[in-house]
């Protein structure tokens, strides 16, 4: 059996050229490819078109590739997070195509299973399936890309818009473990949309926390079978951060010792 394993992340994303298209696992800052964006903002590789629920934030993430102007053009659910995004988007810098989170998920999902096109009721009646929305300003703030419209269809006496699936060049993802046949097991809510991107990439590299030898995996337990990948690389200390952190005051005055030192321990 082919062995899939690759010396380290810089090897991993070598052939990632300019321009290249890539969907990227991972939602807000849980389950994204750390190591394999890092050694991808050190390659230098430009012009890229990214395919995520979100860019990052500012300094983590895609962020750090949006942040160095190294990706052109982006399709995303949310992001909300990125003061750099909105400066770059409304600056005229950066090509946003919007996208319902669903219609994103599926989308991914039927290019991995080779479905080219799908309906879907999500944005009928909007400027989703009118067009219209802004992709793109100038520098003066004009509209310079608007989505087209796309075809509607009735099907039992409701509407639904046709969405065409993803295909990127490249599929980067976050697994928790894998073998050196490629097969992931994603840990919890890291599994959101890292799955989704490893059958729509072309060329599907995945880092994974913990590597194991072939038949270590319960066949059960695979998320993804290692068919949709092709590259794995060990990445086991990434560093894993949260967007946000919210830690409550009680009611009869500051933080207590105990609650203190639970936040210090978590970082906050």
């Amino acid at each position: 059996m082919i062995n899939k394993v690759v010396a380290s992340a810089a090897d991993a994303v070598a052939d990632i050229h300019d321009g290249a298209s890539l969907a990227v696992g991972g939602f807000g800052l849980c389950g994204i490819p750390v190591a394999l964006i890092a050694a991808l903002h050190e390659s230098g590789a430009t012009k890229l078109e990214t395919v995520s629920n979100n860019c990052g934030v500012d300094d983590w993430g895609l962020g750090i590739l949006l942040k160095d102007g190294r990706i052109r053009r982006t399709v995303s659910s949310y992001v909300g997070e990125n003061k750099e995004f909105a400066r770059q988007y409304l600056a005229g810098e950066l090509e946003v195509v919007l996208t319902p989170q669903g219609t994103l998920a599926e989308k991914l999902r039927a290019g991995g299973a080779g479905i080219p096109a799908f309906y879907t009721p999500a944005g009928v009646g909007t400027q989703v399936s009118d067009g219209g929305l802004p992709q793109k300003y100038d520098a003066d703030g004009n509209i310079a890309i608007a989505s087209a419209p796309k075809e509607v269809r009735s099907f039992n006496g409701a509407d639904y818009v046709l969405e065409e699936s993803l295909t990127p060049d490249f599929g980067l993802v976050h697994a928790w473990k894998g073998d050196r046949h490629g097969n992931l097991v994603f840990h919890a809510t890291a599994m959101n949309f890292n799955p989704l991107c490893a059958m729509a990439g072309k060329i599907t590299i995945a880092e994974v926390e913990e590597l194991v030898e072939p038949g270590e995996l319960d066949p059960e337990h695979v998320h993804i079978p290692g068919i949709f990948v092709q590259r794995v690389v060990l990445a086991p200390d990434v560093e894993k951060r949260i967007e946000k952190r919210t830690v409550a005051v009680p009611a009869d005055g500051p933080l207590s010792g105990s609650t203190s030192a639970a936040r210090d321990q978590a970082g906050a």
